[in-house]
C-alpha cells in the first residue's frame, strides 16, 4: 500500500509531466489558460492532453479521450482546477465524472469567478476525490498573465530593453540596429509569439520603421512550435496619442493593428486601423486606463517593445510586472541614449527590483528582473 510520502512523490511526478503538456500551448491559447491533464491508472499513464487555443477541447477532453475506458477509477492530473461552466466547450468537471475517474488532482484552483471552487465542488459531490496545491507555484507561473486579469483586472506586463554595458540602447543619432546578436534577437521573438499583445509608441516606429511581428525563421523552434506560434500572432498595439504615426508606416503595412490615441479620430483613419480612445492629457494616453481596457478583451501579457520615454512611463507609474534586459557586452559612450527616461535625484528614490535570472543568450546576456512591490503578485 502507498504511503502518503510516496504517494505525495507520485502526485508531484505526474503534475510535473502535467505541466509540461501545458506548455506546449505557450504560443496558442490565448486568451484561455494553459493547461494540460494526465489521466493515471495503477501507477502508469494511460492518457494525456493539452489545450491548444480557444474554443477547442480542453486538456482534460483530449486526456480523457486518449485513455478511454481505462479512466474510469483513475487519477487524473490537471495544471488548474477543471471548469465547471458551458463556455465554447461544455464543462471539464462533468467530463470527468462521467468518465467516472476516482481521483482529481489539480495544482490550484481556478481564479476565473465562473469556476473558483465551483469545480472541484462538482467533482466532490459526484464522489470524486479531490486535492489541489501540487506544484501550484509552477502552475501560477505558467500562467501569470491569466491569473493577473482574473485576479486584478490587469494584464501581465512585460518589458523588454536591449542595452550596452554602459546602460545605453541607442546612439545618440538614434541608431540602435543592433546592439544585441542573433540569439538575443531570436529570444525576443519567442518573447512576441508568447504575448497576447506586443506594445510599442509612435517614437519608436517613427524613428525605426518598426513592424514588431514575429518572425517564423527567427524564433529558433521546432517545426511542430514555430507552426503553432505563427497560428497565433499577438495583436499589435501602438501608442500615438496625437496620432503622428502616417497610414503607409511599415508597421501598418505589417498586418492589422490596434492604435490607442486620446484625441478624436481623423477621417483617414476611417478605412484604418481600429482605434482605441483612451483617457489621456496633454497628448498622453493614459496607461493604466488602456491597461484595463486591454484586460477586458480578454488579454493575458503586454510586451513592450518601445524607447526609453514610453519604457520609462510604465516603469513610472509601477505598471510592469518583469522586465527583461538583454545586455551585449559593447560601450555606446556617454552621448549615447539612455535605458529609461525615469529621473531620479537621490539614491532613496531608486526602485528596487529582484533578479530572478541570469542567463547566457549568444554572446549577450539576459537578465529578469521584477520590482520588488511586484514580487507577490
Amino acid at each position: 500500500m502507498t504511503t502518503a510520502a510516496e504517494q505525495a512523490i507520485l502526485d508531484a511526478r505526474f503534475m510535473a509531466r502535467a505541466l509540461e503538456l501545458a506548455r506546449k500551448g505557450h504560443y496558442t491559447t490565448h486568451p484561455n489558460p494553459r493547461v494540460g491533464c494526465v489521466i493515471v491508472r495503477d501507477g502508469q499513464i494511460v492518457g494525456e492532453g493539452w489545450h491548444e487555443r480557444a474554443g477547442e477541447p480542453h486538456a482534460e477532453v483530449h486526456a480523457l479521450r486518449a485513455a478511454g475506458e481505462l479512466a474510469r477509477g483513475a487519477t487524473a492530473y490537471v495544471t488548474l482546477e477543471p471548469c465547471s461552466h458551458h463556455g465554447r466547450t461544455p464543462p471539464c468537471a462533468d467530463a470527468l465524472v462521467n468518465a467516472g475517474v476516482g481521483r482529481v488532482v489539480a495544482a490550484m484552483r481556478d481564479p476565473n469567478p465562473q469556476v473558483a471552487g465551483r469545480g472541484l465542488q462538482r467533482l466532490a459531490d459526484a464522489g470524486i476525490a479531490t486535492e489541489s496545491g501540487v506544484l501550484e507555484s509552477e502552475a501560477r507561473k505558467l500562467n501569470q498573465g491569466f491569473l493577473k486579469r482574473m485576479e486584478h483586472g490587469l494584464p501581465f506586463v512585460r518589458v523588454k530593453l536591449a542595452m550596452s554595458l554602459d546602460g545605453r540602447t541607442a546612439m545618440e543619432s538614434g541608431e540602435s540596429q543592433w546592439i544585441t546578436g542573433p540569439a538575443a534577437r531570436s529570444a525576443v521573438q519567442r518573447l512576441r509569439a508568447q504575448a497576447s499583445v506586443v506594445l510599442t509608441g509612435a517614437d519608436t516606429v517613427l524613428a525605426d520603421g518598426a513592424r514588431l511581428t514575429v518572425r517564423g525563421d527567427e524564433l529558433g523552434l521546432d517545426v511542430e512550435q514555430t507552426a503553432l506560434a505563427l497560428s497565433r500572432p499577438p495583436l499589435r498595439v501602438l501608442i500615438d496619442g496625437r496620432l503622428r504615426v502616417p497610414l503607409d508606416a511599415p508597421f501598418f503595412k505589417a498586418g492589422p493593428a490596434l492604435v490607442a490615441t486620446c484625441v478624436a479620430i481623423e477621417e483617414q483613419y476611417a478605412h484604418g486601423p481600429e482605434c482605441l480612445i483612451v483617457p489621456g492629457d496633454d497628448g498622453q494616453v493614459d496607461l493604466h486606463q488602456l491597461l484595463i481596457e486591454l484586460a477586458n478583451r480578454g488579454v493575458n501579457e503586454v510586451l513592450v517593445e518601445a524607447g526609453p520615454r514610453l519604457a520609462g512611463a510604465f516603469a513610472r507609474l509601477g505598471l510592469v510586472d518583469e522586465f527583461v534586459i538583454f545586455i551585449a557586452g559593447k560601450f555606446l559612450g556617454s552621448t549615447a541614449r539612455p535605458l529609461l527616461d525615469w529621473p531620479l535625484a537621490y539614491m532613496k528614490d531608486a526602485p528596487e527590483l529582484k533578479i530572478t535570472e541570469i542567463r547566457a543568450v549568444g554572446d549577450d546576456w539576459r537578465v529578469t528582473a521584477i520590482p520588488v512591490s511586484s514580487a507577490s503578485v
